[in-house]
This record gives structure tokens, C-alpha cells and sequence, in this order.
């Protein structure tokens, strides 16, 4: 069972406290995919925080990603990651 958007906030606002984060439920696209045939679902998630100062982009998706390791592949199979700076976001 995929998890809500509420559930997915919850998650990243532990990890990212005082973040601004933007979700989106992308199931519906992928449906008949492989990984959405178990019931995992397709979400993209942009996040702005400053945590993410001075990371590479592949240490900021590592971040989001360890948010949701333990509902993956089975509740979560697909994350489109948006993980910016508050500098890189208000230019």
C-alpha cells in the first residue's frame, strides 16, 4: 500500500525540519508499470532547505531518499527529486 502525501510530509519534515516542501502523487501516470503493479506509488517532491548547502546533487537526492528507505520498493517505487537551497530557489 502506497503511502499518502500526508504520510510522505510527515517523513520529510522529520528529516528536513522547517522546510518548504511541495508533493505530488504520480501514480496515476505510471499506471500498468512493473512497479506500480504491487501497489508502490510515483511521487515528485521538491524541497527547499537549507540543510542542502554545500551538497552535491546526488548528496541531496541520498538526503530525500533516506526519508522513505524502509517503504522502499515495496509502499514508494519512483521519487522525482527536486532538492534546492533557499539561495538556489529565490534566484
Amino acid at each position: 500500500m502506497r503511502p499518502t502525501l500526508d504520510d510522505l510530509r510527515a517523513r520529510f519534515e522529520t528529516l528536513f525540519p522547517g522546510a518548504a516542501i511541495e508533493l505530488a502523487d504520480d501514480s496515476h501516470l505510471h499506471a500498468g508499470h512493473a512497479g506500480s503493479a504491487g501497489g508502490a506509488g510515483h511521487y515528485t517532491v521538491r524541497i527547499v532547505s537549507p540543510r542542502f548547502d554545500g551538497s552535491s546533487t546526488v548528496a541531496r537526492h541520498r538526503l530525500v531518499y533516506d526519508a522513505v528507505r524502509d517503504w522502499m520498493p515495496h509502499r514508494v517505487h519512483a521519487l522525482v527529486i527536486v532538492a534546492r537551497t533557499p539561495a538556489e530557489a529565490s534566484a
